[in-house]
This record gives C-alpha cells, structure tokens and sequence, in this order.
C-alpha cells in the first residue's frame, strides 16, 4: 500500500462519494493527497480499504480508527492506528510493549486502543 513516501488507500464516504486518498508515510505529517475530483469533506467519517484486495481496514471495535502495519528500515514490523475523521490529526504506533501517540486530537481514542490494561499507561 505504500507508493514513494505515501500510504495509498480507497475511501468511501458516507454519500458513497469513492477515490484513492495518499497519506504521508511520516508520523504525525497528516499531509493527504486526493485526485481532484475526490473531495474531502472536513468532519467526515469514511471507510478506509486495501487499494488492491478492498479488505475494510476499519476498526471493529472502534470504526473511526484505521488499523494498518507498517516496517522500519530494519524490517521490523508495527502497528499505525489513525483516526478515518476528514481534519482529525491523530496517530499511534504500536510496537511490542512501547506506544507512540502523535497529533493533537490522540487524547481521544486511547481507550480504543487492542491493548492491554498494562500498557495504557505508556500513551
């Protein structure tokens, strides 16, 4: 799902308005590209889905949450979890015992979150 530095997903809105939306690859750049005639509209929840299979990527547990892996330079692999609301800037990163949260609004799903009580506390 990745193309140069940004992740590429199908969208749907909730007036079945559909396109491919790029998002950058860099935590917490919530730079998003879109093919002019694909409008966003600020506010807006939408379903997110594989480009290539049209696997649902939202959470079931919390469907403004998109779940997706990602690796590092080493092949590592972690889990990215942002937010499917149009202007709502929040990310986490998961990996093993430790979580990242970036943008303003990642106060607002940590209780989302597939994880354990324990390591809550890391957000």
């Amino acid at each position: 799902m990745n193309i140069g530095s940004s992740l590429v997903f199908s969208a749907k809105s909730p007036h079945n308005e559909r396109g491919l939306i790029f998002l950058d690859t860099e935590l917490g750049n919530y730079t998003k590209r879109t093919h002019p005639d694909f409008t966003l509209h600020e506010g807006m929840e939408y379903k997110f889905y594989c480009p290539v299979c049209h696997f649902k990527l939202n959470k079931a547990d919390n469907p403004n949450l998109v779940k997706v892996y990602m690796s590092d330079d080493t092949g590592k692999e972690f889990e990215i979890n942002i937010s499917n609301i149009i202007g709502e800037h929040c990310t986490y990163k998961i990996q093993e015992k430790k979580v990242e949260a970036f943008g303003p609004d990642a106060e607002k799903y940590r209780k989302y979150l597939d994880l354990p009580p324990e390591y809550l506390k890391y957000l």
